[in-house]
């Protein structure tokens, strides 16, 4: 009988010690998967995006990070063009009004119940390190050089970490970022001073629905593809619900779209969230910088960002 409870004993540690290995290595892939699911007129649609993490290892760690905390279900598509779409930082609200999503006040929610988000951006305040929640910008503008290696570029479905454009006042703006290399090209040091504009990303990504633009590789950073087959049904269904017009191109957005205008940064470093109020007057330059962008926000028809899930760590 004891021979039996050990035997059972040792069987059960080994499946958890395979079961640890899975995990361990599973999270360690070069190419995780997530699952969006979209859901408009009344129909889902399952895209799934193979991810590169190296291309861009810290936005793709921020991006699940995100993903499984729930962050991003029932967010929308807030901008609709041609050439993309723009997800993860608005939803509908009760009168089917555009909201921005506090981003901020969120993610620190989502942590006080448990979620970890790894940090990769800081401020520098008094000689403390005070994390500020966004990403690391993987390209080349802001110093990253993987141009040569890269997985994926601006072709059709690409997947894009988005950030708005910041007022000048916030290239003055310094934070420190931690490298990818872990500092084998800056003398060993794994961190460095970067400008804040070009690490401000927060939970924004679009979908590249254009045929190539490379040049669009040096300010956002790709970090994952689309499986083109499944996007196009979506794009089919709006394609189909689109109204006819002898007026418009089969390029022209218009007709699907209302014309919205934003204002952008508004919930830059709020300081009713505690953990920024004492470095709350260095970002509100930008937060009050008037900035403001115009959104093709589909009308009658919104496409609802129903899940996120990630299949493959």
């Amino acid at each position: 009988m004891k021979f039996l409870h050990r035997l059972a004993a040792i069987l059960s540690a080994t499946v958890l010690s395979a079961g640890a290995l899975v995990m361990f290595s599973g999270c360690t892939s070069s190419n995780p998967t997530v699952t969006i699911t979209y859901s408009f007129n009344g129909k889902d649609y399952d895209v799934e995006y193979t991810l590169s993490r190296s291309d861009a290892p810290k936005t793709v760690q921020h991006f699940i990070e995100l993903a499984d905390a729930h962050y991003y279900d029932g967010t929308c598509i807030h901008d609709y063009t041609s050439t993309a779409i723009y997800g993860g930082g608005y939803y509908y609200d009760e009168r089917n009004e555009l909201v921005e999503k506090d981003y901020f006040a969120a993610v620190r929610a989502l942590e006080n119940e448990g979620n970890t988000f790894t940090q990769s951006v800081w401020y520098m305040n008094g000689g403390t390190k005070v994390p500020l929640y966004t990403v690391y910008g993987e390209f080349s503008d802001n110093g990253v050089d993987n141009a040569s290696d890269r997985e994926y570029s601006h072709s059709k479905g690409a997947l894009v970490m988005y950030y708005s454009d910041k007022t000048t006042s916030a290239k003055d703006i310094e934070v420190t970022v931690e490298r990818n290399d872990g500092g084998k090209g800056n003398n060993g040091v794994k961190e460095e001073e970067k400008r804040y504009a070009n690490n401000s990303a927060t939970s924004l990504f679009y979908t590249y629905l254009g045929t190539s633009n490379t040049s669009l590789d040096n300010k956002y950073a790709v970090f994952g593809k689309a499986d083109l087959d499944q996007l196009q049904k979506l794009l089919d269904a709006v394609e189909e619900a689109t109204p006819e017009d002898d007026e418009t191109t089969e390029e022209d957005e218009s007709i699907f779209t209302r014309e919205v205008q934003q204002r952008l940064d508004t919930l830059d470093h709020q300081a009713t969230v505690d953990v920024f109020a004492d470095i709350a007057d260095v970002f509100e330059s930008v937060r009050k910088g008037g900035t403001s962008a115009t959104f093709n926000v589909p009308d009658d028809q919104p496409i609802l960002i129903k899940t996120v899930k990630v299949t493959k760590y």
